[in-house]
């Protein structure tokens, strides 16, 4: 089967922002506090452990063991969720929605590339505790990015209507959509195990932010995975200074647009808005907006004067909700984090916050890239080795692996390169005479050569085109392999449900995943299950 690697800024999945970042271009380096290597983490703790309010460990650990009480904790999960008290133990947070039984794959990869890291933290620095930590995004209101996930090809929708935070939203009227998903799931051991932990966790817990925790837990918690929702006012409260600041001085949006007019070669992943806070309650989730002098929260009839504003934050700082630049703000506020761990366009816009940071005097965290993994069946890979590939081909765009296997395929070169500077060389010849004539001859050369030029670039896409037809059952298998290891020609893991291949390892899924993720090495994974 193929052997070799492809890093990230090879694979042709990643912006040049995060291949600049991955390849620490000094120019980027006022973007970020430190790249995330085992030796920087020594710096980082110093400097979170010098600038982290070690007074919110309390209300933290307090909160977690409140969200903890109404499901089975492992002695692990239940031994991290008390380091946290102590002023040596750090975390390692990845953050992500509340996709319906996990949405795509790169959830797992999320929080093993969280896990894996503190393993690792742990063995290089013994004298402090490493905690891994999910943050669920229970607050965001976007629920058509989360009501789906895709299982062999199929989508299956959850149809209902939201409109505030969705970690609020309750999961009456899943029997129906779990119905029609058992149906496909066939009778298997390990279909029963994926029927009875949906069934589990989205019939028997009443909100999305509790089935969500729920299985997370019963998939990570040997592994002492901590998960959070924020969206809790003994948090908030921490977070309230900030808020007022957000209101009155708008520090987020002058900071952020400094750093992204700086953005000449890069595509921005997202804009501050003025006041980057949402007002919500439990079917609310909106902006609030500075209208002349007073608060306004937008679509609705609500507005506060800045007195009313800032009495209900003191009252309620649960009504008040960080957007995606807030957000990482009040992550790192509340917890004692060394390291967010996120897909590229996360990445992306976390760089754009290091001077908003700087500006409220908070430590910025590393920032790594998660893993991303390519999973192929032993089937898949004997057939990618029969056909000659490397998995770098597999990556390539389709047309251009057509083209590239259309010429490896073919028994003569396709490629007319050296008719044609033998065609460059002939009218180097005839240019000369040209200038020993009259000059009208000089353009009729000058016309016989493009037309000569374009004809054996006819001649050239022409045979290209024969050549595929003649190969046309070697080319289909090849397509047909890259189909399956990359559906929709995106990336499997933004496509494919874990449930798809939990159906073939079961239980040795996740502990194989755990054993082939390091999350500081920066090349896609190729796994063979």
């Amino acid at each position: 089967m193929p052997t070799d690697c492809i890093s990230y800024q090879n694979s042709g999945y990643f912006s040049k922002l995060i291949q600049d970042y991955l390849d620490q271009k000094p120019e980027l380096q006022s973007l970020y506090n430190h790249f995330p290597t085992l030796e920087n983490f020594e710096k980082q703790i110093r400097d979170k452990q010098a600038n982290f309010d070690h007074a919110n460990r309390v209300p933290l650990v307090e909160t977690l063991k409140k969200q903890y009480q109404n499901i089975q904790v492992s002695n692990s999960t239940k031994e991290n969720i008390e380091l946290l008290a102590l002023p040596n133990t750090f975390t390692i947070t990845t953050g992500h929605q509340l996709n319906l039984f996990s949405g795509p794959l790169y959830f797992l990869y999320k929080i093993i590339s969280t896990i894996n890291l503190t393993t690792e933290l742990k063995s290089k620095y013994p004298a402090h505790n490493f905690v891994p930590v999910y943050w669920m995004a229970t607050e965001d209101h976007d629920f058509e990015e989360i009501n789906y996930f895709n299982f062999k090809g199929k989508k299956f929708r959850w149809n209902k209507e939201s409109t505030g935070p969705v970690g609020r939203l309750s999961t009456e009227g899943l029997e129906d959509f779990f119905e029609i998903y058992s149906k496909d799931l066939g009778s298997s051991t390990n279909a029963n195990f994926l029927k009875k932990l949906f069934e589990e966790a989205y019939l028997r817990h009443e909100n999305l932010a509790d089935a969500t925790r729920f299985l997370a837990n019963s998939l990570f918690a040997s592994y002492g995975l901590v998960i959070l929702d924020a969206d809790s006012a003994d948090l908030k409260r921490a977070f309230i200074p900030y808020v007022k600041e957000e209101l009155e001085q708008q520090t987020a949006f002058k900071a952020v647009q400094e750093t992204i007019s700086k953005f000449n070669d890069y595509t921005i992943q997202v804009n501050p808005r003025e006041i980057n806070l949402f007002y919500i309650e439990d079917q609310l989730r909106e902006r609030i907006i500075l209208e002349k002098d007073r608060y306004v929260v937008n679509h609705t009839k609500i507005s506060f004067s800045k007195e009313e504003i800032f009495n209900l934050l003191e009252c309620n700082p649960e009504k008040f909700s960080p957007n995606v630049i807030m957000r990482p703000l009040y992550q790192e506020i509340i917890l004692p984090n060394l390291c967010y761990i996120g897909g590229g366009g996360e990445i992306a816009y976390w760089l754009e916050l290091k001077s908003f940071f700087d500006a409220v005097n908070i430590t910025f965290p590393m920032l790594l890239v998660r893993n991303s993994v390519l999973l192929s069946t032993e089937k898949q890979a004997k057939k990618a080795d029969k056909l000659g590939l490397h998995w770098k081909d597999l990556f390539t765009k389709p047309a251009d692996l057509v083209n590239a296997i259309t010429h490896k395929l073919s028994g003569f070169p396709i490629d007319l390169t050296p008719q044609k500077e033998m065609l460059v060389k002939q009218f180097e010849y005839l240019y000369e005479l040209a200038q020993q004539t009259d000059k009208s001859f000089t353009g009729a050369v000058k016309a016989q050569e493009v037309k000569q030029k374009k004809g054996l670039d006819n001649l050239e896409k022409r045979l290209l085109k024969a050549q595929k037809r003649k190969l046309d059952s070697e080319i289909q298998r090849v397509v047909d392999l890259q189909c399956e290891l990359f559906p929709n020609q995106s990336l499997q893991e933004r496509q494919t449900n874990f449930s798809e291949f939990y159906l073939e390892k079961g239980e040795e899924l996740i502990p194989l995943l755990i054993q082939n993720l390091k999350p500081l090495e920066t090349n896609f994974n190729i796994i063979t299950i």
